[in-house]
C-alpha cells in the first residue's frame, strides 16, 4: 500500500511566498514516487496520436493528390511517374540545364537520359562554385501532405544542406512510400534519425517587402520541381476477367 502523502506545508505567521513554494518542493520531493517508473526508459511511450486513424485509414493515392495540390499551390511543378518513367521526368524536369550538382549518393539510373554535365558533391563546393551550376538533383527523406513539406536529412541520397539553397533551380526525386499524410507522422520519422541535419521545405524559396511585393529566390531556389515515382498502375481485367466477375 503506498504511504504517499498529498499534504502540503501548512502556511504560519511570517512565513513569506517564496518560503512557502520552497517548503512545498522539499516535500514533494521527499514523498516516494506514486508508480514504478524510476528513469527515463521506463515512461511509457505506446502513445495513441489523434492523427493515427486518418494517417492509416487514408488511400495512398489520396494522400499524394493531397500533397501534389499542396505542392503546385506553393508553384512547385509536380512531375507524377513511374519507375521506369523516373529517368525521362527527370530529364525534363531539368530541361536545358548544362551543368547539374548532386549528392554522392544519388542512384545512377536517375540520370542516364540527362545531357547535362553531372557534378557528384564531395563536400568541396562552396558557394560560389555552386553558383555558377545550373540546377541540383537530390533525393528526399519525407514529404508531408498536409503542408505540402518536403524533408531532406543531409545524408547521401539528399547531400549537404548548401547544395539545395545557392543554385537557381531544385529538383527533388520522391517515391511515393515517403508520402505522409500528416506533420505528427513526418516527426515520427525524423525522429528514425535524430542527429540528421534537416531540412523542412514548403514551395519555391520567396519573401515579400513591406509593400507586399513578392520576391522569390532570395534563402534558396527559385523553381523547385519535384518528381513524384508512384506504383505501376493496376493492369486492366481481360474480357474473361470481367465476365467472370459479372
Amino acid at each position: 500500500m503506498s504511504t504517499w502523502d498529498d499534504r502540503r506545508p501548512t502556511r504560519t505567521a511570517g512565513m513569506s511566498a517564496k518560503e512557502e513554494i520552497l517548503a512545498r518542493v522539499r516535500s514533494a520531493l521527499a514523498v516516494p514516487r506514486r508508480d514504478e517508473v524510476t528513469d527515463y526508459a521506463d515512461v511509457p511511450r505506446a502513445y495513441q496520436r489523434a492523427d493515427d486513424k486518418q494517417e492509416t485509414g487514408t488511400d495512398p493515392g489520396k494522400v499524394r493528390d493531397v500533397l501534389v495540390q499542396r505542392l503546385e499551390d506553393y508553384t512547385t511543378v509536380v512531375h507524377r511517374t513511374t519507375e521506369s518513367g523516373a529517368p525521362s521526368a527527370i530529364a525534363r524536369a531539368l530541361g536545358g540545364a548544362a551543368l547539374v550538382v548532386v549528392p554522392p549518393g544519388l542512384p545512377g539510373e536517375w540520370t542516364e537520359q540527362l545531357d547535362a554535365e553531372l557534378i557528384r558533391d564531395d563536400g568541396g563546393l562552396d558557394a560560389h562554385a555552386l553558383d555558377r551550376v545550373d540546377a541540383v538533383l537530390t533525393g528526399c527523406h519525407t514529404a508531408i501532405a498536409l503542408t505540402g513539406t518536403l524533408v531532406l536529412d543531409g545524408g547521401e541520397l539528399c547531400g549537404r544542406r548548401v547544395i539545395t539553397l545557392v543554385p537557381d533551380h531544385h529538383v527533388v526525386v520522391l517515391h511515393a512510400d515517403q508520402v505522409v499524410l500528416g506533420v505528427p507522422k513526418g516527426i515520427q520519422r525524423m525522429g528514425e534519425s535524430p542527429a540528421a541535419a534537416w531540412t523542412m521545405i514548403s514551395g519555391p524559396s520567396a519573401t515579400s517587402d513591406i509593400e507586399l511585393d513578392r520576391v522569390e529566390g532570395v534563402h534558396g531556389p527559385r523553381r523547385l520541381e519535384v518528381v513524384l515515382i508512384e506504383p505501376d498502375p493496376e493492369p486492366e481485367p481481360s474480357d474473361d476477367e470481367k465476365e467472370s466477375a459479372a
